[in-house]
C-alpha cells in the first residue's frame, strides 16, 4: 500500500488529506482540517501565514498519531497570485498580503502607464485582475521599496511552505504562470515586462514542473515518521484540481468554490487579440498542457452575503441557503458575477442591490432571492465561458465537469446544465486533494502516467450526471448577460 498526504489549503480552510494506492484504486481519509482567515493589520489584510504553518505541522503530527510510519510523498497545493518575500539567511521579510487587499487598486492603470496591456498579455496571456501577482509586487515597488530592496527571493504561497518543508527554494511551474510574470511560450519568466517595470530579477528563480520530487521532509517535521519524500504537485490548487479529472476535447472543466475556475486543457498557450479581448488565462497544467480558463467570482458571493447576514444575527449554513432556490429558473434578476464591485465589497448584499438598482431590474430582499439571483447568474456566465471557449478553440462543448466543494450544489449544476445545453457531471468533490495525490503517484513510479492516475481515480469515485433541460428559457437573460459583460462572444456560438 502506498502512502501520499496532500496538503490542500484553500481560501478559507485548509486540511491534510490521507491518500492511498493499492495498485488499483485510490482512497482518501482526511486526517486534519483547519479554518483559514485573513488578518486585518495597520498596513492591510494579510494571510496567518503562521497559523497556517502550525496547521501544517499538526497534520503531519496527525498523520504520524494515525499509526502511519512511512509516507511514499508529501505534497502542497493553495490557491494563486499570492507571495512571500525572503531575504537574508531565507527568513520571511513580511507576511505575505492576502489577494483581497485594497492596496492594488488603481495598479492595473499605473502599470498600464508603463508597459501596455495588449505587451503584458502578449508576454504572458493571463487575464488581467488585479489581484495577480504582477500589480501586487508593482504596489509594493512603490509603497515599500526599502522592503522589496531586501527581497532576494519571491515564493508563491505553495513555494514558501515547501521551502519550509525541505529547505529548497523552486518556483513550480502551474502556480508561477497565474502570477502574470511568466511567459509560456518561452518557459521562462516575462523579463522584459518585469524589467520595464523595474522589478528585480533576482528574486525570481529556477521554474520546475508539477511532479518534481523537491527532497526529504526536515527531519524536525517528521514527528515519529520514519521518511517521507516532499513532492511539487501541481501548486495550484486548480491545477491540482483538473489533473484529476478524465476529458475529452470537448470537455470543459469548472473547478468551483470561492473562485469558479473554467476552462478547457488545451495542448499550448492560446494568445491572441480574440483571447486578449475575452480576457482570457492561459495557465499552466500537467503533462506540458496548458489551462485555457475564465477566472468567475463563485460562492464568494454567497459566502459575503452568508457573513453579512451572520453580522445581522442571521445565521444559516450553505445547504440551508442552497435550499431556498427554486429548482426550477426564475430569472427576474441576474448579475454580472465578475464584477468590480463584488470583488472586496463591505458588504456583499448591499452591492448586490445596488447592482440590480443600476441596471433597472428586480432588487433582491430576502435570502432566497439573493442565493436565486446569484445560482442564476452564475450559470449563465458559465454558458459565456463555454462559447467563448468554442470561439477561441474551435471545439464544440458538449460536456462539463464540475469538481470541488462547489459541485455539491446540485441547484447549480442543473441550472449550468439548462443554460450552457451540456451534460453536467458533478465529482468528485475533492478532487484537488486527489490531483495532488495522483502528481506524486506519477512522481514515485506508482503509476506511469497522468492518464493512468485520472482513470484509477475515476473509478474510485463516484459521480452525478445532470441532463439539459429547456435552454431556450435562458435566452433572453443570457442575452441580458452578454450586454453586462460588454459584447460577449461571437455569434453563433452562444
Amino acid at each position: 500500500m502506498k502512502r501520499y498526504l496532500a496538503l490542500d489549503l484553500g481560501a478559507e480552510s485548509g486540511r491534510a488529506v490521507l491518500g492511498s494506492f493499492d495498485g488499483n484504486t485510490v482512497g482518501i481519509e482526511e486526517i486534519h482540517r483547519f479554518p483559514n482567515e485573513p488578518v486585518r493589520a495597520s498596513d492591510g489584510m494579510h494571510w496567518d501565514v503562521l497559523r497556517l504553518w502550525h496547521e501544517i505541522q499538526r497534520g503531519i503530527r496527525a498523520t504520524a498519531a494515525a499509526g502511519i510510519t512511512t509516507l511514499d510523498g508529501v505534497g502542497l497545493d493553495t490557491w494563486g497570485v499570492d507571495f512571500g518575500l525572503f531575504g537574508e539567511g531565507g527568513s520571511l521579510l513580511a507576511n505575505p498580503f492576502h489577494y483581497r487587499d485594497s492596496r492594488t487598486d488603481g495598479m492595473l492603470d499605473e502599470v498600464f502607464r508603463i508597459v501596455s496591456a495588449d505587451e503584458i498579455y502578449a508576454a504572458t496571456g493571463i487575464q488581467f485582475m488585479q489581484i495577480n501577482s504582477l500589480f501586487q509586487l508593482f504596489a509594493a515597488s512603490q509603497r515599500t521599496p526599502k522592503l522589496l530592496a531586501l527581497a532576494e527571493n519571491l515564493l508563491t504561497m505553495p513555494d514558501l511552505f515547501h521551502y519550509w518543508l525541505t529547505g529548497v527554494m523552486a518556483n513550480e511551474f502551474t502556480n508561477a504562470t497565474t502570477t502574470q510574470m511568466f511567459n509560456p511560450i518561452t518557459g521562462d519568466w516575462a523579463w522584459p515586462v518585469l524589467e520595464k517595470l523595474g522589478l528585480p530579477s533576482r528574486i525570481f528563480g529556477k521554474v520546475i514542473q508539477p511532479g518534481t520530487v523537491l527532497g526529504q521532509l526536515k527531519p524536525e517535521l517528521l514527528f515519529g515518521l520514519k521518511s517521507a519524500t516532499v513532492i511539487a504537485p501541481a501548486g495550484h490548487d486548480t491545477g491540482s484540481a483538473v489533473a484529476a479529472i478524465q476529458m475529452t476535447p470537448q470537455t470543459v472543466y469548472i473547478s468551483s468554490g470561492t473562485w469558479s475556475l473554467m476552462g478547457a486543457e488545451v495542448p499550448g498557450p492560446i494568445i491572441n487579440a480574440e483571447a486578449r479581448r475575452l480576457n482570457f488565462t492561459n495557465e499552466g497544467g500537467v503533462g506540458g498542457t496548458i489551462r485555457l480558463l475564465k477566472n468567475i467570482m463563485g460562492m464568494w458571493l454567497l459566502q459575503g452575503c452568508k457573513r453579512q447576514w451572520a453580522a445581522s444575527g442571521r445565521e444559516y449554513d450553505y445547504a440551508t441557503l442552497v435550499a431556498m432556490a427554486k429548482t426550477e429558473p426564475v430569472l427576474t434578476a441576474i448579475i454580472d458575477p465578475d464584477h468590480p464591485s463584488f470583488l472586496h465589497p463591505d458588504d456583499m448584499t448591499a452591492a448586490i442591490r445596488e447592482y440590480c438598482a443600476n441596471t433597472g431590474q428586480f432588487i433582491p430582499q430576502d435570502p432566497a432571492d439573493f442565493v436565486q439571483i446569484i445560482l442564476e447568474s452564475l450559470a449563465l456566465k458559465y454558458r459565456y465561458v463555454v462559447a467563448s471557449l468554442s470561439v477561441l478553440t474551435g471545439e464544440t462543448y458538449t460536456d462539463i465537469r464540475a469538481v470541488g466543494g462547489g459541485a455539491r450544489n446540485r441547484t447549480l449544476n442543473q441550472f449550468t446544465a439548462d443554460a450552457s445545453g451540456c451534460h453536467v457531471t458533478a465529482g468528485p468533490i475533492e478532487a484537488t486533494a486527489l490531483g495532488n495525490v495522483a502528481m506524486q503517484m506519477v512522481a514515485t513510479g506508482a503509476v506511469a502516467s497522468v492518464s493512468e492516475a485520472r482513470a484509477i481515480i475515476d473509478r474510485s469515485f463516484p459521480t452525478e450526471v445532470f441532463q439539459p433541460r429547456d435552454r431556450a428559457v435562458w435566452d433572453s437573460a443570457y442575452i441580458r448577460m452578454k450586454q453586462m459583460i460588454g459584447g460577449g462572444a461571437a455569434a453563433g456560438r452562444s
